[in-house]
């Protein structure tokens, strides 16, 4: 009986957790195992676009530990559609740390760990329905990047203006 309730409540608390971003159509990150990102590991994130006239946000996702050595993060992002035609490419460059103070920026929850969540592309309209495919690479003048764990992609549906 009390293992039947304990299951109750646990669902319970997932379902709440979960549907209190109802925003979200895609968000996956890519662990690094040894806490660095290699310039060889160029992670690929795909999700699936049912509603092509829908507007979406498209972010990449870092964390960091204070071990990383510049105030500054380059990622080069690269979306393709279904068919491997690059749709966009650019490179990103975002602070992880205060230039000025080093005081680390982004969310903290656990003790020298950084979440991120840096925009990609605003009210993106896909324009046909199918799978896509947004590739990340690191861009620093160094083979590997100490100090990141993981990088991601989130994509959200937009909230439209009131009007």
């Amino acid at each position: 009986m009390r293992s039947g309730i304990s299951t109750i409540l646990l669902l319970a608390i997932a379902s709440a957790f979960f549907s209190c971003d109802s925003n979200r159509v895609y968000e996956i990150n890519h662990d690094f195992s040894d806490r660095n990102w290699k310039v060889s590991e160029q992670p690929e994130f795909e999700f699936k676009i049912s509603n092509p006239g829908q507007r979406f946000n498209v972010y990449y996702n870092v964390r960091n530990s204070l071990d990383y050595p510049y105030s500054r993060i380059f990622v080069t992002y690269h979306l393709q559609d279904s068919l491997g035609n690059e749709l966009h490419s650019k490179l990103n460059t975002q602070h992880l740390f205060d230039e000025k103070t080093g005081a680390p920026l982004g969310s903290s929850g656990l003790g020298d760990i950084y979440d991120h969540r840096f925009l990609l592309l605003e009210n993106y309209e896909f324009k046909q329905p199918g799978k896509y495919k947004l590739k990340l690479e690191q861009f620093t003048r160094q083979d590997t990047l100490t100090g990141v764990l993981a990088v991601g992609v989130r994509v959200e549906t937009a909230i439209s203006p009131v009007k």
